[in-house]
């Protein structure tokens, strides 16, 4: 009831604000200078970014060798008989000397609980963790059982279709020791990017969140976590309780959590986690929609501790604020259309105040297809050395995925906070569609979640 009423106050005041500047000052200004307030930022994150790298090569880091942390690796499996038993191999070839692996079947209605028992006996640090069928639903709620017999003084988590390479926990684990940070996130990579266009943007959206997940990190900002790929430290775990599981996004919760309690989440772009994309469109809508209504919920549901928090770092406080603008602006861009329109249906039409209007949505759906035009193929540029015509055309075809995909979606899930009781459906995402030879058919679609 809380976030629906601070999200019906916002776009209560977003209204109110265009309809007044509607009337006496160009929106369009307005709008612009918001756009403007972005790039700033993007480009003070940019010139932090360098100024840290070229720190970093004169004082090099001493990495301190003899923090070796045992290490909890826990990977959450709800119908993955698929790929499950391939991503626990791949796990244990990494090269770092403690860790144990628990892997846990989340009331599968597959072979996925036959699987896990079987590399549970063939592998000694393996363990096996079983839910019964009428265990509380949800990847957090999984993985809080988990921690319950979990050795580790710090926590690995893995989603079921990941791969990474040996060396991935020993690049991850330094940026763990400082004692104010309490998670570190690893860069997540599509493995099936060539597959088609689809599976390609979803990539190049990886690799623009690894841009801004670098800068943010430079700036000391709010990181945040993204499930795949994720270290944290028992003691920061503790301090917040654990999981949250009445979240549908665990990893955004727990970071803001984690923001609030005073602790630094730090960014590692030299560790990369490896899964799979989706393949086709209907799965993706269903995953992202979960995604999106799990960020903006988060936002609505800690905003007040987040203001009030006496441990919650400044400059992560105004990280926060300004990617919070990146959920206002296209709510902002397409209320004014509808103003406009409204404005145009109820008075007197000319064609000149039509000319008006159809020149303003255009200067500024421009600004905003530009903004994320260049910071694509910015991204594809520096962090995946994509030659660069084909960064050009790339950015493109995402710039356009992101308009079709997120824009549409924004506003459907304002409604559904608004007008819809909260519910913890996830949508499962059926893994090993592509991996060949490990899998022909398609998994059904379950009932709940996504883990």
């Amino acid at each position: 009831m809380r976030e629906r009423f601070l999200l019906f106050v916002i776009l209560t005041c977003l209204g109110v604000f265009l309809y007044i500047f509607q009337n006496h000052v160009n929106t369009v200004v307005g709008f612009l200078i918001l756009c403007a307030c972005m790039v700033t930022y993007g480009l003070y994150s940019i010139a932090a970014t360098k100024y840290q790298k070229r720190k970093l090569k004169k004082f090099p880091p001493v990495v301190n060798e003899n923090y070796k942390p045992f290490v909890s690796v826990m990977i959450p499996a709800h119908n993955e008989e698929c790929v499950i038993r391939y991503t626990v191999e791949n796990i244990l070839k990494m090269d770092y000397p403690n860790f144990e692996v628990i892997v846990i079947d989340d009331r599968s209605s597959d072979n996925t609980a036959s699987v896990i028992k079987d590399l549970a006996k063939i592998h000694e640090n393996v363990i096996a963790l079983i839910r019964p069928k009428d265990a509380f639903p949800g990847k957090s709620a999984v993985l809080n059982d988990a921690f319950k017999i979990a050795k580790g003084e710090a926590i690995l988590v893995f989603d079921a279709d990941a791969t990474v390479e040996p060396d991935f926990l020993n690049k991850l684990i330094p940026n763990l020791e400082p004692a104010d940070v309490g998670a570190v996130q690893a860069r997540k990579i599509i493995r099936n990017s060539d597959v088609n266009l689809l599976t390609r943007c979803q990539n190049n959206e990886y690799t623009l969140d690894t841009y801004l997940q670098v800068g943010r990190d430079a700036v000391k900002g709010a990181v945040e976590l993204r499930g795949n790929g994720e270290l944290i430290k028992r003691q920061a775990l503790e301090d917040i309780n654990g999981w949250n599981n009445y979240t549908i996004t665990d990893d955004l919760d727990m970071s803001t959590r984690l923001h609030i309690k005073g602790w630094d989440v730090r960014f590692c772009q030299d560790a990369c986690v490896y899964e799979e994309g989706i393949v086709c469109l209907m799965p993706l809508y269903r995953q992202r929609r979960r995604w999106l209504e799990g960020t903006i919920r988060r936002y609505l549901e800690y905003f007040g501790e987040a203001i009030k928090s006496k441990k919650m770092s400044l400059r992560a406080r105004l990280d926060m604020t300004i990617y919070i603008t990146q959920f206002i602006m296209p709510l902002w861009f397409m209320m004014e259309v509808v103003f406009r329109i409204i404005k145009l249906l109820t008075d007197k039409i000319d064609p000149y105040s039509l000319h008006n209007v159809l020149w303003s949505s255009l200067i500024v759906s421009m600004v905003v297809g530009l903004g994320f035009f260049f910071a694509i193929r910015y991204s594809l540029r520096k962090y995946a050395s994509v030659p660069r015509m084909q960064a050009f055309r790339q950015a493109l075809e995402t710039t356009v995925y992101f308009f079709i995909i997120w824009f549409p979606m924004e506003l459907f899930i304002c409604g559904k906070i608004l007008f819809c009781k909260k519910d913890m459906n996830w949508g499962k995402t059926a893994h090993g569609l592509v991996m060949e030879g490990r899998c022909e058919s398609k998994l059904p679609e379950p009932e709940l979640q996504e883990v």
